[in-house]
């Protein structure tokens, strides 16, 4: 009390910035004490009427009322402190579980002579709900996976780490896509939360007859491309999600890929873009594809997740993901 008296009053009576650098060493020593902001009030509030014993009412009454909005903004700012802690916390977790995500769930895209490949998965947030997956065998054949996570966060997150080590424990005979989708999905009903729920798709290249196999549980629908015919038609394959149904079967169809087709895979943050409150059409996703159908699928898919990017003003409504396979010759 008498310290700050003495810093009042020389700031009163000099109005020198001595008064004030001390005034500012005081506010330090005074946090470190962990005094809040209307214990400071009140003391200033006592040194005035020390120094000032004749204050009149109405400026009594005016430091009363700044007294009390003081104890309530102190009470209000302590739990905002909290509240912003606990967030700092949440966020930091966050950002060391998206770079684990990164890191489990990295994947090399196959270097095939007869097949170019072009991959992308943008999250929306931080986290990705996205899942794509490449397998390569000694043969040269190629697997790939695309999932789409009907739930976020953490626990998607660990829920595509153990789809991915799943898919890398089947043995190299195991290739044929309904197989594989049915042990998955035994594995996802007896290992995941109720609630949560996986779309995917799962397509197997042979590299010798040069035919793409393929099921569905609930996926997305791709596309297919005919060099011949210049036209992209959608890849029609039904079957439950995954993680619903216990002894779910799926069913498994055959394309053959002739020179310069295509097989465009994907999740719903491609066909469900916005266009202000509109979603766009699938029609839309076919018109920019054919756009940069002659561009290697590494170029094509970074330009056609740019469209839509600019189209949703940079900020993505949900996790885009995208892949091209084309058979080169």
């Amino acid at each position: 009390m008498e310290k700050y008296i003495k810093l009042l009053k020389q700031y009163i009576m000099t109005e020198d910035e001595e008064a004030l650098y001390k005034a500012d060493q005081f506010s330090k020593e005074s946090l470190q004490k962990d005094f809040s902001p209307d214990e400071i009030v009140q003391l200033h509030i006592e040194s005035l009427l020390n120094l000032y014993p004749d204050l009149s009412k109405e400026m009594r009454l005016s430091l009363d009322f700044l007294l009390q909005t003081m104890i309530s903004y102190g009470i209000a700012h302590q739990e905002f402190q909290v509240l912003r802690e606990r967030q700092r916390e949440l966020k930091s977790e966050i950002d060391v579980a998206a770079k684990m995500q990164k890191t489990l769930l990295d994947t090399s895209i196959p270097k095939l002579d007869d097949l170019e490949v072009g991959a992308i998965s943008v999250p929306a947030k931080i986290m990705n709900g996205d899942y794509h997956h490449f397998i390569q065998d000694s043969d040269g054949n190629v697997g790939v996976a695309v999932a789409d996570i009907i739930g976020k966060g953490i626990p998607a997150a660990l829920c595509m780490s153990m789809i991915k080590y799943a898919l890398d424990s089947f043995p190299d005979t195991l290739v044929q896509p309904d197989a594989i989708l049915k042990l998955l999905n035994r594995v996802v009903e007896a290992n995941i939360e109720s609630g949560m729920f996986i779309t995917m798709f799962y397509g197997f290249y042979d590299q010798k007859s040069h035919h793409f196999s393929y099921s569905s549980a609930g996926h997305e629908p791709g596309f297919f491309y005919s060099a011949k015919d210049g036209t992209f038609e959608e890849i029609t394959a039904k079957g439950i999600v995954l993680g619903v149904k216990k002894n779910a079967n799926y069913e498994r169809f055959t394309r053959k890929l002739e020179i310069g087709d295509m097989i465009v895979l994907l999740t719903d943050g491609v066909t469900e873009c916005r266009r202000g409150q509109y979603f766009i059409e699938r029609e839309e996703v076919i018109e920019v594809l054919q756009r940069y159908k002659d561009l290697h699928p590494e170029v094509l898919v970074k330009n056609v997740f740019q469209h839509f990017e600019r189209l949703q003003d940079f900020e993505l409504c949900d996790d885009f993901t995208l892949i091209v396979i084309k058979r080169n010759k």
